[in-house]
């Protein structure tokens, strides 16, 4: 993977919320399914969930994207540092633990909560991610 300066690899993305249940597990997985080679995501969560959610996991699969052995992460500094770019979901991530002060945040796609609601929601939130990460694979790959 190529490097900008400071030592951050290009088209290294960062996807954040809360429990890394939902929202930023799909937007990790469709960026992965989408990018090019040399361009990779990862997500994270300060409060992690103990399992990402199971309509989340159905709707990316119906897409054919695998959701397969997947699981809530918390978030590190290191993440951070590691990523060219780093996207909260909308979940007020600074509100939720102060302590994460020192993590970077490029951009708030603002996204409704997967949580709780059937699939027919979960399809809108997840085609509205899709819509985004393509974008924002098309202004990193300039």
């Amino acid at each position: 993977m190529s490097e900008i300066a400071g030592g951050k690899p290009v088209g290294r993305v960062l996807f954040i919320c809360v429990h890394n249940a939902g929202r930023s597990q799909m937007a990790e997985a469709a960026f992965n399914a989408f990018a090019p080679e040399g361009m990779s995501a990862i997500s994270a969560g300060t409060e992690p969930a103990r399992e990402m959610n199971p309509v989340v996991i159905q709707a990316m699969e119906e897409m054919g994207i695998s959701m397969e052995g997947r699981k809530p992460k918390l978030l590190t500094l290191e993440m951070s540092d590691e990523c060219e770019k780093s996207i909260t979901m909308g979940c007020g991530v600074k509100e939720t633990c102060p302590l994460y002060v020192g993590v970077r945040i490029d951009d708030d796609w603002g996204l409704d909560d997967p949580a709780g609601r059937p699939i027919e929601e979960v399809r809108l939130i997840r085609e509205e991610i899709i819509k985004r990460v393509k974008k924002l694979i098309g202004e990193l790959s300039r």
